[in-house]
């Protein structure tokens, strides 16, 4: 392709031989220009310390000053560690918690205080600070996973749930699968009855709904990287929103690194409290300064605060110099291959993480990769060699853990990766980011009902978290391959919720098997646009799941709510039992859930047929749901 009316490029142009993209060091010469401001340690969204009577009241009161109205102290030494009540039976001792390292360690205690006293809570914390793994250990040890019930972390890829779970089943010293596990769609490491902590997708929390309307088996919910806005995570707050009205006792905890905090406390927040609330929670508040006045620990508070409440935790330590170009690159693809090679032929600490949009130019890059580091094999004076390495949502599992192991002794990792690597998953030992400053979109137009993956320039805020990625071990660089006016006057400040430019048709079929009858005036973080759920339902129609008044049918309706499929590929399959060539059509809707049939990368045909033959078994394992009346219409 051309350049872009915006400036920026992609890939596709015919590119020069020589790209001249040097570093802004002394030594070095080229055309990247360091940008004119440092990138700090806390970008945007570090809070200042609390000052006065509340910093001295409350452990560890670190907060923004937004928070201040929804900020509840309590009594010094409320909640030593480890303990959630009175009545707490010692922990057992076969576990190790955590990584008392991590930044967000140093918040343990208000972050229990603040979940015993609140029914949601939401956690603003950067980069690399630990909200992902270490909060839901936090609340495992001080007894919320006690009793039966479960804590549950919801993640927007499957590839962070199962890294994510892999990770804190290690930091624990239990097997995956045991007190930790995870779910994803056709895959899961779970022991009924003994998984404490389970880390899984958004959507498959959303599937569980519909066994479970209430989710009655979840003591504390951890809606985690809110600020991606995906469609089913702003589907999911609505859902709990509803849900916390019938079960004052679940807890909500949100983390996000980038999103506003008061847009979120605002939806959540409970508003008026009624005169026997307000009467409760002044007894226990008048119990919990006798029991601090007598030595002992209060017992929780019986009503808790419906006022969300905000803590804000500072992530990485170490600064990021951000660099850009001069001039437009003609294929970000191959500038981001010569950027790396020219770190390393610098020949100074540190890995690399290479951002970019696709499986296409991910495997494009490290093939490039592989040929430089053949090539610089056989020179001298170099201390390390490349090791260059894909990380995308169709790699293979054993593949995608490989990035995340610790580099080889005289190797330098260059991982080449998608958005997946941007929130979430963390690669140890990165010091130097390249960012290609763009990201493939859904993009839906409700008008001819087609939807498309485009290649579009990302917004600031995931700008930010790409740099971000460096800079945890040691002073670190982010190369942006675009120049610092385009950077400034071209892209957005935020990224467009995906609910605003999706197509909503399997999001509407699932609100009407929950017993959300009018989906117009159902309570979003953001509404969707109001023709995109006119053809939703238009279209549910047309496939006869929704009847004259616009409820499910029971034939078909609550059949197409069960399976794990786009509605009109179900009621392919189901029309496929009557017309007698179920097997045939269960195979070519298997292939078309897989994203690359007729090209799949190298080594993975067999993991490939693997999927086709899982999701298979599961469309023929699928179950009616319960009848609607049974679900979270009660919650109106």
């Amino acid at each position: 392709m051309d350049q872009t009316a915006s400036g920026f490029l992609r890939p596709g142009s015919q590119a020069s031989s020589a790209f001249g993209l040097k570093f802004d060091r002394p030594s070095q010469r080229g055309t990247h220009r360091r940008g004119g401001d440092r990138q700090p340690a806390s970008t945007a969204y570090a809070g200042k310390r609390k000052h006065g009577a509340a910093a001295d009241q409350h452990p560890s009161s670190t907060s923004s000053d937004d928070d201040d109205r929804c900020f509840e102290p309590g009594p010094p030494g409320l909640l030593p560690d480890g303990m959630r009540g009175p009545d707490l039976p010692p922990m057992q001792p076969t576990y190790r918690f955590g990584d008392p390292s991590l930044p967000v360690s140093r918040y343990r205690r208000q972050i229990l205080y603040l979940v015993e006293n609140h029914a949601t809570t939401i956690i603003l914390g950067e980069t690399g600070s630990g909200k992902t793994t270490q909060v839901p250990q936090f609340l495992f040890e001080a007894g919320w996973a006690e009793n039966g019930f479960s804590i549950a972390i919801t993640q927007p890829r499957r590839v962070a749930a199962t890294t994510v779970a892999t990770r804190v089943a290690e930091e624990m010293g239990c097997d995956l699968g045991t007190t930790v596990g995870y779910a994803v769609r056709f895959d899961n490491a779970l022991t009924a009855g003994r998984t404490r902590i389970k880390y899984l997708t958004d959507g498959v929390l959303l599937r569980e709904m519909l066994d479970d309307p209430l989710l009655s088996s979840y003591s504390v919910i951890i809606v985690d990287e809110a600020h991606e806005r995906s469609l089913a995570t702003d589907m999911l707050l609505g859902l709990l929103k509803k849900i916390q009205r019938r079960r004052p006792d679940l807890r909500l905890i949100i983390s996000s690194a980038t999103l506003e905090a008061a847009k979120l406390r605002d939806f959540f927040d409970g508003g008026t409290v009624s005169a026997a609330a307000a009467k409760r929670r002044a007894a226990a508040a008048a119990a919990a300064a006798a029991a601090a006045a007598a030595g002992s620990l209060p017992p929780p508070p019986p009503d808790p605060n419906r006022t969300p409440a905000v803590v804000t935790v500072e992530g990485r330590t170490h600064p990021v110099q951000v660099h850009y170009l001069e001039t437009p690159a003609p294929n970000y693809v191959h500038a981001a291959v010569e950027s790396a090679v020219s770190i390393h032929c610098e020949d100074l600490p540190g890995d690399i993480l290479i951002f970019l949009t696709g499986q296409e130019e991910i495997q494009a890059a490290v093939g490039l990769l592989e040929e430089h580091a053949r090539r610089l094999a056989g020179s001298r004076g170099y201390s390390l060699k490349l090791l260059p390495l894909p990380l995308y949502a169709g790699l293979p599992g054993a593949q995608q853990q490989a990035v995340f192991r610790s580099t080889p002794r005289g190797y330098r990792k260059v991982v080449a990766a998608t958005n997946i690597a941007e929130t979430s998953l963390t690669i140890e030992g990165v010091v130097y980011v390249v960012d290609c400053c763009f990201v493939k979109q859904r993009c839906y137009n409700p008008l001819s009902g087609l939807e498309s993956l485009l290649v579009a320039p990302i917004s600031k805020a995931s700008a930010a978290q790409r740099a971000g990625r460096a800079g945890r071990m040691r002073a670190g660089h982010c190369f942006r391959l675009c120049t610092e006016g385009d950077f400034a006057n071209q892209l957005p400040e935020v990224t467009v919720p995906e609910m605003q430019r999706s197509n909503l048709v399997s999001m509407v079929l699932q609100l009407k098997a929950l017993g959300i009858d009018n989906v117009m005036q159902f309570e979003w973080l953001a509404p969707p646009p109001a023709e995109a759920l006119v053809r939703a339902l238009e279209e549910l129609h047309a496939l006869k799941v929704l009847d004259e008044d616009a409820r499910l049918t029971p034939d078909v309706g609550l059949a197409l709510a069960a399976l794990p499929l786009e509605p009109g590929l179900g009621a392919v399959l189901l029309a496929s039992r009557e017309l007698g060539c179920c097997e045939e059509v269960l195979t070519l809707v298997a292939l078309m859930g897989l994203h690359h049939v007729w090209a799949p990368a190298q080594g993975t045909g067999t993991g490939a047929m693997e999927e086709v033959k899982s999701g298979k078994v599961q469309c023929m394992r699928w179950k009616r749901p319960r009848p609607s009346s049974q679900r979270l219409r009660a919650t109106e």
